[in-house]
């Protein structure tokens, strides 16, 4: 036990001290590490690509309602799909012209889960009723600086929000930081309830990833557009 300690050390300090000189010949995502018995590739992980390791990036400016739903469906619900194939199969239920213009709604998504066979509604809750009453993997609508932007609530402590970003990936809020860009409205998969609490992360689930400080500001031209059409107000 004690030689695994040491090797992992002398590890980790190898790859410190590789890191510093990564030279022409190291790989993408790999770095040599000097080793007692010759060197050796490790790979590494980058912190901006951790945060994507379970959130789907969107792609495009305006695709933040897709992609949410890409990482719901995926992540949350074991159905595997692509940002590219909803934004495809929501664009063909949507009314184009008015997508064109405003960019996805919550009844767009509703529409494009629906044909999928889940039942999906939006309600109006405050964050500690998503917590102890609804307890399910919830998409919202934050108002970023002026921007309207989708993201994805993967779980809910007793202080803290765990956010799924399209645009940032994984990202730890407290309610007073979420509740400056959040007006209550939410939008979850209503069937499938087991499934979707079982996933629902509790804190102890959380990654560390997601407290790590975002160099880039909250508002810019990465954030999605996308406007909502509420497709209901009752409540849970």
């Amino acid at each position: 036990m004690a030689r695994k300690a040491l090797v992992a050390i002398c590890a980790s300090a190898g790859l410190l001290w590789s890191t510093a000189f990564i030279g022409p010949f190291a790989f993408a995502g790999s770095v040599m590490v000097p080793g007692i018995g010759g060197d050796f590739r490790l790979q590494v992980t980058s912190f901006e690509s951790r945060r994507f390791d379970s959130v789907i990036r969107q792609q495009y400016d305006f695709s933040c309602g897709s992609a949410a739903i890409a990482s719901l469906l995926s992540f949350h619900y074991e159905d595997q799909v692509t940002e590219h194939d909803v934004f495809i199969e929501m664009l063909a239920l949507a009314d184009e012209d008015k997508v064109r213009q405003e960019g996805f709604s919550m009844l767009d998504m509703k529409h494009y889960l629906e044909a999928r066979g889940y039942q999906a509604d939006g309600f109006r809750m405050p964050l500690t009723g998503l917590k102890e009453k609804v307890r399910l993997p919830t998409i919202v609508l934050l108002n970023i600086d002026g921007f309207q932007h989708f993201v994805l609530i993967k779980g809910i402590s007793d202080d803290e929000v765990l956010v799924g970003d399209p645009a940032r990936g994984l990202k730890v809020y407290s309610y007073a930081q979420f509740s400056e860009y959040w007006n209550g409205t939410a939008f979850v998969i209503r069937s499938h309830l087991q499934q979707g609490r079982d996933a629902f992360l509790g804190e102890g689930h959380w990654p560390q990833v997601a407290r790590a400080p975002i160099q880039k500001d909250l508002g810019g031209p990465s954030l999605g557009h996308t406007l909502p059409y509420w497709p209901s107000t009752r409540e849970w």
